[in-house]
């Protein structure tokens, strides 16, 4: 007959370790929150002394499992610290599910910041994104500058789509600006003679050749644009812009007499 499984031996350190856990106090509970063995610091975590500021020292290390969070999570000093909330959302171990819980109760650019951490996880950024966007209608100009100036791609890229001429500037100067995004606001309801002619004007992007397309093929270039670009652009490219529907019959006359310089007609 079987013997039945016996009971897990404590060797004597590890039970020093785990009284260690749950009788020190101040500085010897800093010590034992370094401690390799998880079953160390889920013991850490039932001691009397334990406060904010251990915590806060646990939360910045990245091996911790799911379970030790969760119970983080639970505590009431956690659900009282504006400060141990922000260490467990940039914990990239803590469950799906907290932080997302959590990302409400974090300032706007609290979220700006973990989108910007070393070694943020996609999902992480991506939640993070996603909050600052949903608050963006609600954001006051002031904010959404300094947005457009540190923000993702992603966000200065939804910045720009809103068409605020006061915006357009500072969010085709950022360094995370996309392509893809001038081009999608280009396209869109909500830019504006004034706001194409920023982005036809700007030293970074006036020379794109993508970008000089859309400008021409959009209905509220001023006609300025034409005057100066239409020269310098490929003539299968003036083909394609004479015979888009997209134009204005101002504009579609100044690429006639383009291709009529070139001997075409």
């Amino acid at each position: 007959m079987a013997e039945p499984p016996r009971p897990r031996q404590i060797d004597t350190e590890t039970g020093k370790r785990l009284h260690m856990a749950l009788s020190a106090t101040g500085d010897e509970l800093f010590q034992v929150l370094l401690d390799p063995d998880m079953q160390v610091l889920r013991t850490a975590l039932k001691n009397p002394h334990l406060h904010e500021d251990h915590l806060l020292t646990l939360l910045k290390r990245r091996d911790l499992g799911e379970d030790l969070l969760k119970a983080i999570h639970q505590f009431e000093t956690t659900k009282g610290s504006h400060r141990l909330k922000i260490a467990l959302v940039k914990n990239p171990n803590t469950p799906g599910q907290i932080a997302l819980a959590l990302l409400p109760h974090l300032h706007l650019f609290e979220l700006v910041d973990l989108c910007m951490i070393p070694g943020v996880t996609p999902d992480q950024k991506f939640a993070a994104e996603r909050a600052i966007l949903q608050r963006l209608p609600t954001t006051e100009l002031g904010n959404k500058m300094t947005l457009a100036r540190r923000a993702t791609a992603t966000v200065v890229g939804e910045i720009l789509k809103q068409g605020d001429a006061k915006l357009v500037e500072i969010c085709l100067n950022s360094p995370r600006l996309r392509e893809v995004a001038i081009l999608q606001f280009i396209n869109g309801a909500h830019s504006s003679a004034e706001t194409i002619s920023v982005i036809a004007r700007h030293s970074k992007w006036k020379l794109r050749p993508n970008l000089r397309l859309a400008i021409l093929k959009n209905r509220r270039t001023p006609t300025i644009w034409f005057t100066l670009f239409l020269p310098q652009m490929r003539t299968p490219d003036v083909r394609n812009l004479f015979v888009s529907k997209r134009l204005n019959p101002a504009q579609k006359k100044l690429v006639q007499d383009e291709l009529k310089k070139r001997g075409m007609r």
